[in-house]
């Protein structure tokens, strides 16, 4: 029985250990970031994804987003939505509202969809996944801005 409790604690923390978290401050709600934004000079990067079963997302979430290189750069110059469609995950029926909302106004097809938004709060990128890791994702955002 021992055995058994060890073993799950030891699965769990696991599990844990491989999240798809990052340290990073997502918003969820794009009118407050576009207003956050705006008072702190800064662009917003709002990110589509299927948190938790869409392959390419995992991919953007390990290869950028939870890389320090990113972190510091989404630290000093933008502000990050997340517009999640989860399949296992549960969510407010105004939430999912809201998102598909906010998928249907920026004809998003698939995931991961990044939309970037200037320092003035106007879109000027619809991009997602990019090879190269986080020093070359932070310069692809930089080419739009």
């Amino acid at each position: 029985m021992k055995r058994t409790v060890v073993l799950l604690v030891l699965l769990t923390a696991f599990l844990i250990g491989c999240g798809n978290s990052d340290n990073l401050n997502w918003e969820t709600n794009l009118e407050a970031a576009l207003q956050k934004a705006s008072k702190e000079n800064k662009a917003v990067l709002v990110n589509f994804t299927g948190s938790d079963w869409c392959q390419w997302c995992f991919k953007l979430s390990d290869e950028v987003f939870k890389q320090k290189e990113f972190e510091d750069y989404a630290d000093k110059n933008l502000v990050l939505v997340k517009v999640d469609f989860p399949r296992k995950i549960e969510q407010s029926m105004e939430t999912k509202m809201y998102n598909q909302q906010l998928a249907q106004e920026f004809g998003v097809q698939g995931f991961p969809t990044i939309i970037l938004f200037n320092k003035l709060g106007q879109p000027v990128a619809k991009t997602g996944y990019q090879d190269g890791g986080a020093a070359n994702y932070v310069r692809h955002l930089e080419s739009y801005l």
